[in-house]
């Protein structure tokens, strides 16, 4: 973080001579906020690390800009989102845990021409739109903001998430995490989605109420689910979800500290770049959206 600031052309101060906070204390909002208590009057820009803001709410203020790496992570997490699709798509949760051969049957169907559902129209949306064009799927994102994305065949509110979801074969959570969007998934509209349908959730766990989703997954309400993040998280171990067939867990890894330092870096550097030239931020936190 410290290169890629210098590199663009910031220079290193102590905190009193400062005007910008560049971040790296992910989950520390105590931290930031006693020193913005004591130098805040004259920082005017902090830039945070992750592209989930959740921890910092609370500080968000209108007298200095706010900026996060909401998409600066997507391609990464959009190829996770891609491989677990697949894998659920062609029974690759269930082959892999068999111990001898053939003894599910002949299981999967293929993702090409599939119906895909994502939630949420932000960089993990469009760069998984991408690596799903030669898949021929047929694409509906549902958004906030409900103008067409690029490389969707279709783009709705979330008035219309419920018609979105009864005909997918996949349904990947790509959204932004807000008191509106805790729930989202529930035991009703587990119930819209197909008995093939799989759910993939690469956003966060409290979007999917995890108790709701363990029961569908048991009766077999929906054909699988594969999961980055939990709710709780990290997942207890002998939690329920650990032992069924039809679910897939990473513990959000979707992208690791490897991949995030160079996204991480490229982001500040621009960022730098554009405040010395007094071009617009990128990534700037919408405080009432709250993110």
């Amino acid at each position: 973080m410290l290169d890629a600031a210098v590199g663009a052309g910031a220079t290193l101060v102590p905190l009193p001579a400062a005007d910008t906070i560049v971040w790296g204390g992910a989950d520390a909002p105590g931290e930031l906020a006693d020193l913005l208590v004591e130098h805040g009057d004259h920082i005017e820009w902090v830039q945070l690390p992750w592209a989930g803001v959740e921890p910092y709410l609370d500080l968000f203020d209108t007298s200095r800009t706010w900026t996060c790496a909401k998409g600066a992570y997507g391609d990464d997490v959009a190829e996770m989102a891609l491989a677990m699709m697949l894998a659920g798509r062609r029974a690759l949760v269930r082959y892999g845990r068999s111990t001898s051969w053939r003894a599910d049957g002949e299981l999967g169907t293929n993702l090409l021409g599939a119906r895909v559902t994502i939630v949420g129209g932000g960089g993990i949306a469009t760069n998984l739109l991408a690596l799903l064009a030669p898949f021929g799927c047929t694409t509906t994102v549902v958004r906030r903001a409900p103008e067409p994305v690029p490389g969707a065949d279709r783009t709705v509110g979330p008035e219309e998430l419920d018609d979105a979801l009864a005909d997918a074969d996949a349904v990947v959570l790509a959204l932004a995490s807000t008191p509106a969007t805790r729930g989202l998934i529930d035991a009703r509209r587990l119930g819209l989605m197909g008995p093939e349908a799989w759910l993939v959730n690469v956003a966060r766990g409290a979007h999917v109420v995890t108790d709701d989703l363990v029961a569908a997954l048991r009766d077999r309400v929906i054909g699988g689910a594969a999961l980055d993040v939990t709710d709780p998280e990290p997942l207890p171990d002998g939690h329920p979800l650990w032992s069924l067939p039809n679910c897939l867990i990473t513990p959000h890894v979707a992208n690791t500290s490897t991949m995030l330092a160079p996204r991480l870096a490229e982001r500040i550097r621009e960022n730098v770049r554009r405040r010395s030239d007094g071009r617009p931020l990128l990534g700037v936190v919408d405080r009432d959206a709250g993110y």
